[in-house]
């Protein structure tokens, strides 16, 4: 059995453990959370929310990138939400490697560069802060509250990113 088989297994036990649940399509607590996709970052546990209290927007990085940007536009004009979380982390794949390097190496391999950015970094809180100001510079993001955060992947402590 393939790892995706396994996951098919363990959503049939689920499905049967939890039933049926009529969960309202605006997030409960009227906040998105812009954040990186590792796997290390558990904001359920980690923030105490339940299923149905928030959008979770994840990419590589947690880049405020076009695609994030209309979701957040989404969530805030359809569905409700007010605040916005931008959690960035500690260890990140992103930090410290050079990005025009990476670029070449993928036009050497691709016959062209990606025609984005891939997001390198080399200071967490400055990235943040950067994440957060061009949240607010976008005119499409409702900027009522926009907060920054790095959670640390080693203890789970959340630290805010004062001046974001």
């Amino acid at each position: 059995m393939s790892v995706i088989d396994d996951l098919l297994a363990h959503n049939r036990h689920y499905v049967a453990q939890h039933g049926h649940r009529d969960l309202p399509t605006a997030p409960r607590l009227h906040l998105a959370v812009l954040t990186c996709m590792d796997s290390r970052l558990d904001l359920f546990g980690a923030l105490g929310l339940e299923l149905g209290d928030a959008h979770l927007i994840r990419n590589a990085g947690g880049l405020a990138s076009e695609d994030s940007i209309r979701s957040l536009l989404l969530s805030q004009r359809l569905l409700g939400t007010l605040s916005v979380m931008v959690i960035h982390h500690t260890r990140c794949g992103l930090e410290n490697f050079d990005e025009d390097e990476l670029q070449n190496e993928l036009a050497s391999a691709f016959g062209e560069r990606p025609p984005f950015r891939l997001g390198a970094y080399h200071d967490v809180d400055l990235d943040v802060a950067e994440t957060v100001a061009a949240l607010k510079a976008s005119h499409f993001v409702d900027h009522t509250e926009i907060r920054g955060f790095v959670f640390d992947v080693d203890d789970g402590d959340l630290r805010e990113v004062l001046g974001t």
